[in-house]
């Protein structure tokens, strides 16, 4: 600092203080103007008029801020400026003073009043602490909010100042600013708003530190102390803001004090303990008071205040830990004395210092017991939750006691961060057996997957150092011994490849804690071994006991067969010898495992059998099934009872039984084979296909009569349409076998057949039934069964049965005995078949020259025919009148086809109807380009509108000698016909 600036301060601070004495006209003459005598002697008149009073301060406070708006600043030189702020001009000092003696005056009189102390200080504040900043805030606060949102609100509306009064050269002045807050609590002191004024200049840039530092501590101190308690969150909100700008161990004891009164506060706190601007962090105190957080969350007597859960705060704490790992941890060494000493510790309390007074126990050793608000035992003390204890932490302890014995689907960050910690103390071999433990415990493969990225990590990361070691030899280490730290990497490197080559056994293992009766994992397992027979025989064993078959997922059986077949193929290569005893041994085992499906241990039975007949046990192989099929005494057992074991239901299973048949058709006897066959009918658990099966095997023994028994005793079990099947079986048979011989039993087993046949089922066996009539028997009685067909069967299928009917007829009887059915069809079909069977009608008609009768026919039909939809029916008729009718059966046509299109319009169809034409057009459309129609390719050239017109014979003839083609029937012209249009008026 040059002499003339320390000169300039000197200068400056001779002209303070200016408040202290305070000011008066006798000490200071120009205080007072002859203007101010009037308003003197009014207020010498009425000292006890508080109105005076104010009028006077008001008015002279106007009067000042009037003088000094008007007073130049350029003068004043910037220095100046910067160093007293608000009273670098000789006018603002004075009217500070004037203030001063016109609030000291009034307060003389009033002191007691808080309007006029509140005033009083915000003048003095703004002569010192300069020109306060206001923020604009949308919406209010919140009345009583918690701390953590009062801090956070409290800290956006800390007041700032523009300017102010240097801390160096104004002391005095600041000291009588305090002096005077002082004095205004010793009148006013539960005044919360006085305090908060007082309170906020501490937070002033220019405040000086002797009043920033340890007086305002005392003085938030002594605010708690004089306000009541209800008041103290509006005083601890601004004190623990005023501790986080001081830092160090001022901040520890304030919030180390309300901590005691409120924890939700410690989130806070730890992060402002770990603070990278934290000059003195504090990680072991913050590790504390983390765990102790967690385990109080843990039991529900804490809710985070930033929503987090009490793993989340273990999490956090573990980041402690890892990132401080040598100040909050215990090492190796120190872990072992630490176990020592609680042994000792457990010993000494086995024999307590107690002794027995009377009925009561003195304690004279260990804590008091505390006991609750709610009357039960607090919890006992832990040094491990103390913050002001210096003694470090068993990580690995906490870890295993509050994580992973409670979190057990969140393990993977647990083990990875003790993994971590303990690298982090350079403790390599205990890290390894962490992460070799938590591989070995996890149940997820989540966390498998965490772990063991880690440890790959960190293995890669060691032999990394040691190529680097290898590589960069350190001048200093001259006691490095490369043959070592090469056999040293080349142990490294074979532990990392193992590690690898493990991943797939490692997964499988977690799989399988997390359900040890999951089948699949363990057919898994069994694959990874590959060839190595002796693993896999003893993951064969190790999985069927451990896997509960109630639990199992599915095809538990299949893992006992492969077991089973395992020992029969001579292990996975098949070199060794076939052990069939102890593929015996595994399939008995198995029968007598409660699977949950009968079905799986009838397979268990049917693959049993099957070995033996592999290897041409025959006989063994019947007496498997034998003893597989045995039927209780009791055979109402109910199939879908699970309540049963499988073994009480497995003889009413299909599948054994269908196996155990097949065995005896193939090795046994016929009589044999009968014998199962029946004990299936017998227990009522035979299907179609057995039916079928039994009687066809005994035709091909040639006992005929016995397999149409059964065919009869199938159709007696079963009903429609599972019966349709054997019966259209059983009547095939019948027929061909005896053909005519056996008619009337054949007619008596056909009309039994339609007896209960369904219509939908019957159109086959009525077929069969009638051309065994006209085989066999009589045409009057086939035509009668045809009659009897059309009349049952269903509606889609009966237009099939009239054309069927009617070509018998006409074979048999002749085209005019077709009559009466064709009109009976036409009673009987539904519109949409109508029409179609009207134009055989009417062909038939014309063919039999009946050409009035035909067009009848065609008039009748049209009722049915929309010509939008139907346009097929107005062509043919439209040929049928070209070729054989007249001008006026022509014009008579024309009628009825407007009258049935005007109807159809009319109807409520005519949309669906008008949709459906345009469909069936451009499919006839492609059709007919398909076909290289030239007719339709005229027609649609002339863009015609009501279907086919009359083409002149010459101009026919032309297009035929164009095509090359012969003339069709209907393409022969009528030289006399009459050239009348579709759209022609009649």
């Amino acid at each position: 600092m040059t002499v003339e600036a320390t000169v300039n301060i000197e200068s400056l601070s001779a002209s303070f203080p200016l408040t202290f004495p305070i000011p008066s006209p006798f000490t200071h003459p120009s205080l007072l103007s002859v203007k101010d005598l009037h308003r003197e002697e009014d207020l010498l008149r009425n000292p006890t008029s508080f109105r005076q009073w104010w009028a006077a301060i008001h008015t002279t406070r106007e009067a000042q801020n009037s003088l000094l708006k008007l007073e130049p600043l350029a003068d004043i030189p910037p220095e100046t400026r910067a160093l007293l702020g608000p009273l670098a001009s000789p006018t603002a000092r004075q009217s500070l003073q004037r203030l001063t003696y016109l609030y000291e005056a009034a307060l003389a009189n009033f002191t007691g009043s808080y309007k006029l102390w509140k005033s009083y200080l915000q003048t003095r504040m703004s002569y010192v602490l300069g020109k306060q900043l206001t923020k604009k805030k949308a919406g209010g606060k919140k009345r009583l909010p918690d701390i953590k949102d009062a801090i956070e609100e409290e800290q956006e509306d800390l007041e700032q100042w523009e300017g102010g009064l240097d801390g160096v050269v104004g002391w005095e002045e600041w000291r009588a600013l305090v002096a005077t807050f002082e004095r205004a609590l010793m009148w006013l002191p539960k005044l919360p708003r006085l305090w908060l004024m007082y309170l906020s200049i501490f937070n002033h840039q220019n405040c000086p530190p002797v009043l920033s530092h340890s007086h305002a501590r005392r003085t938030f101190d002594r605010a708690l102390r004089t306000l009541p308690p209800s008041l103290h969150h509006r005083i601890w909100v601004r004190y623990l803001l005023w501790a986080e700008t001081r830092g160090g161990v001022t901040t520890v004891a304030v919030y180390r004090r309300y901590l005691a009164i409120d924890p939700s506060v410690t989130e806070r706190y730890v992060a402002l303990l770990l603070s990278p601007s934290n000059p003195s962090p504090r990680p072991l105190e913050a590790a504390k008071l983390l765990l102790r957080l967690s385990r109080k969350a843990a039991r529900g007597e804490y809710i985070s205040s930033e929503g987090k859960s009490p793993y989340q705060l273990l999490g956090d704490l573990l980041d402690v830990v890892e990132a401080h790992a040598e100040q909050i941890g215990l090492g190796i060494e120190e872990l072992g004395s630490a176990e020592a000493d609680e042994e000792s510790a457990g010993e000494d309390a086995k024999d307590p210092h107690q002794q027995q007074n009377g009925d009561s126990l003195i304690r004279f050793a260990g804590p008091p017991t505390a006991v609750g608000a709610d009357g039960k035992p607090a919890p006992v003390y832990d040094e491990d939750e103390d913050p002001n204890s210096s003694r470090r932490l068993d990580v690995e302890k906490i870890i295993r006691k509050d994580g992973l014995a409670v979190y057990k689907d969140q393990a993977g960050r647990l083990w990875t961060g003790l993994a971590t910690y303990w690298i982090k103390r350079a403790e390599f071999e205990r890290a390894k057996e962490t992460f070799e433990t938590g591989i070995a415990t996890v149940l997820t493969i989540r966390d498998f997957t965490q772990i063991f990225d880690a440890y790959a990590e960190f293995s890669e990361s060691v032999i990394s150092g040691i190529m680097e070691e290898l590589a960069n030899p350190d001048e200093e280490d001259e006691d490095l011994d490369v043959k070592e730290t090469e056999e040293e990497l080349d142990a490294k490197m074979k532990e990392f490849e193992e590690l690898m080559d493990r991943r797939p056994f490692l997964v499988n293992d977690v799989l399988l804690r997390r359900n040890p009766s999951d089948v699949q994992e363990w057919e898994k397992r069994v694959g990874l071994w590959g060839q190595d027979d002796e693993k896999v025989a003893e993951t064969y064993t190790r999985a069927l006991s451990t896997i509960a078959p109630r639990r199992a997922t599915p095809n538990l059986h299949r893992l006992y067969i492969d077991f089973a077949k395992f020992y029969e193929e001579g292990g996975t290569t098949g070199e060794a010898e076939a052990d069939l005893a102890s593929a015996r041994k595994v399939l008995e085992k198995a029968t007598k495992v409660n699977f949950k499906n009968v079905e799986d241990l009838a397979e268990i039975w049917c693959e049993w059998a099957e070995m033996e007949v592999r290897h041409e046990n025959y006989d063994d192989a019947i007496r498997v099934m034998q003893r597989a099929a045995a039927v209780p005494k009791n055979t109402k057992i109910n199939y879908h009872d699970h309540a049963l074991p499988v073994q009480a239901r497995l003889f009413k299973s299909l599948k054994l039984w269908s196996f155990y048949v097949d065995l005896e058709e193939s090795l046994g006897t016929v009589e044999s084979t009968k014998a199962v066959y029946d004990k299936i009918l017998e227990l009522r658990i035979a299907n179609a296909q057995i039916i079928v099966n039994y009687a066809a095997f005994l035709e091909e023994n040639k006992y005929f009569e016995e397999s149409f028994k059964v065919y009869e005793r199938g159709v007696e079990l079963f009903t429609f349409p599972v019966s349709f099947e054997i019966w259209n079986i059983y009547l095939s048979k019948f027929v061909k076998r005896y053909g005519g011989s056996k008619l009337e039993r054949a007619r008596d087993l056909f009309e039994q057949a339609l007896e209960k046949c369904p219509p939908k089922s019957c159109k086959p066996i009525f077929l069969m039934y009638s051309q065994l009539e006209e085989d066999y028997g009589l045409a009057k009685r086939a035509m009668s069964i045809y009659d009897r067909a059309t009349l049952v069967v269903e509606s889609e299928e009966k237009f099939e049965m009239f054309t069927i009917y009617i070509a018998k007829a006409a074979a048999n009887y002749g085209l005019t005995a077709t009559r009466p059915i064709y009109e009976r069809a036409l009673e009987v079909l539904p519109d949409r078949q109508t029409a179609k069977m009207s134009l055989r009608f009417a062909a038939l008609e014309r063919k039999l020259g009946e050409i009035d009768r035909a067009r009848a026919i065609y008039a009748h039909a049209s009722q049915f025919c929309d010509p939008r939809t139907n346009p097929e029916f107005w062509a043919e008729w439209h040929s049928f009148e070209i070729d054989t009718g007249s001008e006026d059966t022509f014009r008579e046509m024309l009628r009825i086809k407007r009258s049935v299109q005007a109807q159809f319009n009319t109807e409520s169809s005519y949309l669906a109807a008008q949709a459906l034409a345009a469909s069936q057009g451009a499919a006839k459309d492609v059709e007919e380009e398909a076909a290289l129609d030239p007719m339709a390719a005229a027609e649609k050239q002339t863009g015609g509108k009501t279907g086919l017109k009359f083409v002149s014979a010459k101009q026919q003839a032309q297009h035929q000698g164009d095509d090359e083609q012969a003339p069709s029937p209907q393409a022969v012209g009528n030289a006399d016909e009459i050239q009348i249009s579709d759209e022609e008026d009649i």
